[in-house]
């Protein structure tokens, strides 16, 4: 019988001092309060963002794209702006004459800025022919060329030394 109470008093005893020490312990918190935002999910990347990402990765070892995607048509050509701090180039791309809306996107590194035009049907029944149009857009990069080579994502070429 004397063992047992030996038992639960030190039992009592440990659980008396590990609440002691959680007490001494969070005594600290709550002092001061802190608003936290929850973060966005993270944003999945297209297969343009995903290209360029490879492109600026393995510059100047890359490879054209197989195939033809409406996410990354290749470019005709690109102007050189006339001023090194230009903020907007223009490039001609080509799209099928089926196309509703066109346009070009940019990618920006510190070395590079990856470049690609794109296409949206007007309609996916009906018939198309496979004949390209070229149109000139201009795209506005977020920083100065200052230098930076201009690629096309879907070849992989330069088509502007910075």
């Amino acid at each position: 019988m004397r063992g047992s109470h030996l038992s639960r008093t030190r039992t009592f005893t440990a659980v008396l001092a590990l609440a002691a020490a959680g007490a001494v312990t969070l005594s600290g918190c709550g002092q001061n309060e802190q608003k936290v935002t929850p973060a966005a999910p993270p944003k999945k990347q297209d297969a343009f963002e995903q290209r360029a990402d490879q492109i600026v990765r393995d510059w100047p070892k890359v490879s054209p794209v197989h195939g033809r995607q409406q996410a990354l048509l290749p470019l005709v050509k690109a102007e050189r702006p006339e001023k090194t701090g230009a903020r907007e180039i223009t490039v001609t791309v080509g799209h099928s004459a089926c196309d509703a809306r066109f346009g070009a996107r940019s990618h920006e590194s510190k070395d590079l800025v990856v470049i690609t035009g794109w296409g949206k049907r007007k309609s996916s029944k009906g018939m198309c022919t496979e004949q390209l149009a070229t149109d000139k857009v201009t795209v506005h990069l977020k920083s100065a060329l200052d230098g930076r080579k201009v690629v096309d994502a879907a070849t992989g070429k330069q088509l502007v030394k910075g």
